[in-house]
């Protein structure tokens, strides 16, 4: 078995939620209580940083294991989704797991129609189903025991407190914000959102809040982190009084929404220092100029070209969106060329409020299951007062827009993450 196939046997025996959705979501922590205790609990070998929230986590997970690596200690990040290749997703030290590690995994798991059956490591009676995720957060979690990191960052997949990373007791937990984004789970009111991403604070660990915004979420955050005893820090309240942290840093993440996730990371930092673990100001600094170089992270707002200003970013949700077209309104340009495509479970119609009337637009689809089909996507555009044009896969509305768009204008692709994993995934096999 080589890795393109243990990777697809993944993905076929056991439904991903990146391509089918709600079909492969699994709520309860059944399956992956029980890979933990046949691996041993490998996540107590080392220590955890939890992050959960609607947008920005990604960001703040890699820039906090940018800024461990910068410290000279040895970092597992976990992450999802992965937009090319699925080691993406599992990283120690910016390196990603290795195929053959991957491949090792597969071998020894017997899975038939998503259920995971007794094989060389297990001893079942029954079946139990598993999903994709549980399955890839077993892996991770042993493979950073075996690489034997000294932390682990770990980014929740979906809302808190069902979600298999919350098994973990870490020694900070994080949520960046909250927004509305997969309420068919977590609920259809920012404060039933945010109590299901609350369900990550822990007795006795130390939380920070991003940006809790809605008074009423900010009542759901105190109430938990009292109920349990947890320290809460609200990261948008607190002075912050580094030396370093008066103009020194040089960020490669440059997105007005990193500003947010600025706050929170510093404030992070500030209180990972107050438990004895050390960090300088100088890994503060090299952390934030060189996450991308460090640990891989593509995606948030990714030049791609300087003339036409080219850019990519995976914001795909509400909160997103309007830090995106905030973003693309204040650069310099003469027209804006939008290529986007969106998956059917979102809240399409808001989001295509906020996209500027006056730009280009590119209506397309990413090849995930999910994908909204481009002429449906066109469709409800126009019901917003937005006209443009179908193409059936992202290459070619890029491409597109790359022939009309002049030196002086902005070509901008996103609308969802798969659209950004489709480009990138395009312009990385054009170059090989």
């Amino acid at each position: 078995m080589n890795y393109t196939k243990a990777v697809q046997y993944l993905f076929d025996a056991a439904p991903m939620f990146q391509n089918v959705g709600a079909a492969a979501y699994k709520e309860g922590l059944e399956g992956t209580l029980f890979l933990d205790e046949h691996f041993g609990h490998p996540h107590r070998q080392y220590r955890t940083i939890h992050v959960a929230g609607t947008n920005g986590k990604g960001s703040v997970c890699h820039t906090l294991a940018a800024i461990l690596q910068a410290q000279g200690y040895r970092v597992g990040l976990y992450t999802s989704p992965h937009l090319v290749d699925f080691r993406e997703r599992i990283r120690v030290n910016g390196k990603m797991i290795s195929k053959k590690r991957v491949v090792e995994f597969v071998k020894e798991l017997k899975i038939e129609n998503g259920k995971l059956k007794g094989s060389s490591i297990f001893n079942l009676q029954s079946s139990i189903d598993f999903s994709f995720f549980e399955l890839a957060t077993a892996l991770a979690f042993k493979y950073f025991e075996e690489q034997k990191v000294d932390f682990a960052v770990i980014e929740v997949g979906l809302g808190g407190r069902l979600d298999c990373t919350n098994i973990i007791t870490p020694v900070l937990s994080v949520i960046t914000n909250i927004s509305f984004d997969h309420v068919q789970f977590l609920g259809d009111t920012l404060p039933k959102i945010a109590s299901e991403k609350a369900g990550i604070i822990k007795a006795g660990v130390p939380v920070v809040i991003g940006e809790a915004g809605d008074s009423d979420v900010r009542a759901v955050f105190g109430n938990k982190a009292k109920e349990v005893g947890a320290p809460i820090t609200f990261a948008e309240d607190t002075p912050l009084h580094l030396p370093l942290l008066g103009g020194d840093l040089k960020p490669a993440l440059t997105g007005l929404c990193q500003e947010k996730n600025r706050q929170t990371i510093l404030t992070s930092v500030r209180l990972l220092r107050q438990q004895g673990i050390e960090i300088s100001d100088k890994a503060i600094a090299k952390g934030f100029a060189e996450v991308t170089a460090m640990t891989g992270l593509m995606g948030r707002w990714q030049k791609l070209a300087d003339k036409p200003f080219t850019v990519c970013d995976t914001g795909h949700n509400v909160g997103g969106m309007q830090y995106i077209t905030k973003q693309l309104q204040q650069t310099p340009h003469k027209l804006i060329h939008i290529i986007i495509g969106m998956v059917s479970d979102k809240d399409v119609n808001t989001v295509l409020t906020l996209l500027p009337k006056d730009a280009a637009f590119y209506f397309t689809q990413a090849s995930v299951q999910r994908a909204m089909p481009a002429e449906e996507l066109a469709k409800r555009a126009e019901a917003a007062g937005i006209k443009g044009t179908t193409f059936p896969d992202v290459p070619s509305a890029y491409f597109a827009a790359k022939k009309n768009a002049s030196k002086e204008d902005i070509i901008y692709i996103g609308g969802s993450t798969f659209v950004v994993a489709d480009l990138l995934e395009s312009l990385s096999s054009r170059k090989g």
